[in-house]
């Protein structure tokens, strides 16, 4: 038994509202032919939609064997149109590349039943309509009338409880309406069928129940049911549909190899498409790779330095700018007091960036292994400040000591001049005007060699020889 219970159902597009349905309350039974009119408009596609599980409701209810579906999910939505409602429609809906056969089969298909049986199941239904000898033709080798055959005995080959036809005889001619007609009748002789249509006169002689919609409302009822009248059935069989991989995949397989060109040229557009991303990304990550191995061997050439005292170079260079704005800008006046004042302060930030580092906690650190630093370095060497004493007895000079000898490095030229007196190893300006010319070798020369070429003598393999 269905019921449906004040179902109201509105479309809404932009700032107008349609209501299709306003109220409705009818019921059916088990089995009979119900032929609904109305003029366009009036709702009757959408009460039918509704029935059959396509459209939902706004507000009512739609009552299935006395069970409410208003909590229904999804599942249980497809489980309904799957098993329990047969469609037939006014344009037939049949796959065109697909046999008689095939489109009759595919409910059953759809439902995961074997294709022994599908394929008994499927000529009956056909046989029951009259088209069991077009079973291997196209929908496009048949007539109207016999494509609408096809779509009622798909319709029926689940062995729905309802089946609903929108407008079946709307594309047929007279006589064929008839023949069309006159299987409906014999249908609904089992079952519950709701036609919907605009031609009364097919209505009255073959329907046994008659209902007339006019603006969203049933307006007549020619054979009203009262559900309170008859105990409704429950605990009915519910019948899941589920297919199969292998079903699945021959399914999708025929459906490409029935356009070839369309799928090859589907499959090359995109194979060029996803050659071009792997393309792309190889070569991003090519670049990536060259950049990375770029940095490492400039980090390896040129290694990290950390000395006991360092500065912030951005900042310095900032508190020039600011030094040289205020010595060339509007606000300074020349050879004033207040610009000196200015110039001073502006110095004394930019040596304020100065800072100290703790060598001793550094090396205590690394020779430890913090951080796991051994695994992240190929080498890691300590420089002592310690500046070779070098003199030479050749000639005389600025600097000269008794005896003609003369200390080369560091070299002692501008001591006389007053440059460099006062000046402890340890500070920034002593760093920077330094005449020291030789540093410390590093224990792997193997880093530096490729970087110099030895034009005299030979690279040092002791600790007290120079290159």
């Amino acid at each position: 038994m269905l019921q449906l219970t004040r179902i109201s159902k509105s479309y809404t597009t932009g700032d107008f509202t349609q209501k299709a349905l306003d109220g409705v309350s009818i019921a059916f039974r088990d089995n009979e032919f119900v032929a609904v009119l109305g003029p366009s408009g009036s709702g009757k596609t959408t009460m039918l939609n509704i029935v059959g599980g396509l459209d939902q409701y706004d507000s009512g209810d739609l009552v299935i064997d006395g069970v409410s579906t208003k909590e229904y999910a999804d599942r249980d939505w497809d489980t309904y149109r799957n098993n329990r409602i047969g469609f037939v429609f006014q344009s037939y809906n049949l796959i065109p590349h697909q046999t008689v056969l095939v489109n009759v089969e595919l409910a059953l298909t759809l439902s995961g039943v074997s294709p022994k049986e599908r394929r008994t199941r499927a000529m009956a239904a056909l046989d029951e309509v009259g088209l069991a000898d077009h079973i291997h033709k196209r929908p496009n080798q048949l007539s109207g009338g016999q494509m609408q055959r096809v779509a009622i005995a798909r319709a029926l080959i689940n062995d729905p409880e309802i089946l609903l036809a929108d407008e079946p005889t709307g594309a047929l001619d007279s006589a064929t309406s008839v023949q069309i007609m006159a299987l409906l009748t014999e249908i609904a002789e089992d079952r519950l069928v709701i036609m919907v249509t605009h031609n009364p006169d097919l209505a009255q002689q073959y329907a046994n129940r008659v209902v007339n919609l006019y603006d969203g409302e049933v307006v007549a009822d020619t054979n009203p049911f009262d559900p309170a009248a008859e105990v409704a059935e429950s605990g009915k069989r519910v019948r899941r549909t589920s297919m199969s991989f292998l079903t699945a995949l021959a399914l999708s397989f025929n459906n490409l190899m029935t356009k070839k060109g369309r799928t090859l040229m589907t499959a090359f557009a995109g194979s060029i498409g996803i050659m071009g991303i792997a393309a792309i990304l190889a070569l991003a990550t090519g670049v990536d790779d060259y950049v990375r191995g770029i940095e490492e061997d400039t980090l390896s050439v040129y290694p990290l330095t950390i000395q006991s005292q360092g500065f912030d170079t951005s900042t310095m260079l900032a508190m020039s700018a600011d030094l040289s704005e205020e010595a060339f800008g509007s606000g300074s006046g020349e050879g004033g007091e207040g610009g000196n004042v200015r110039e001073i302060q502006s110095i004394g930030r930019m040596f304020s960036s100065v800072g100290s580092n703790d060598l001793v906690a550094l090396k205590d650190f690394i020779d430890s292994d913090g951080g796991g630093i051994a695994d992240s370095v190929s080498m890691i060497e300590y420089t002592y400040n310690v500046t070779p004493q070098i003199f030479t007895t050749s000639g005389v000079g600025a600097g000269a000591l008794p005896g003609g000898v003369r200390q080369v490095n560091p070299d002692t030229s501008f001591s006389a001049l007053g440059f460099g007196s006062g000046m402890t190893s340890n500070s920034l300006m002593a760093a920077q005007m330094s005449t020291n010319q030789f540093n410390q070798l590093v224990g792997d020369t193997s880093l530096i060699e490729p970087q110099y070429d030895v034009v005299a003598g030979d690279w040092p393999s002791a600790h007290n020889e120079a290159v």
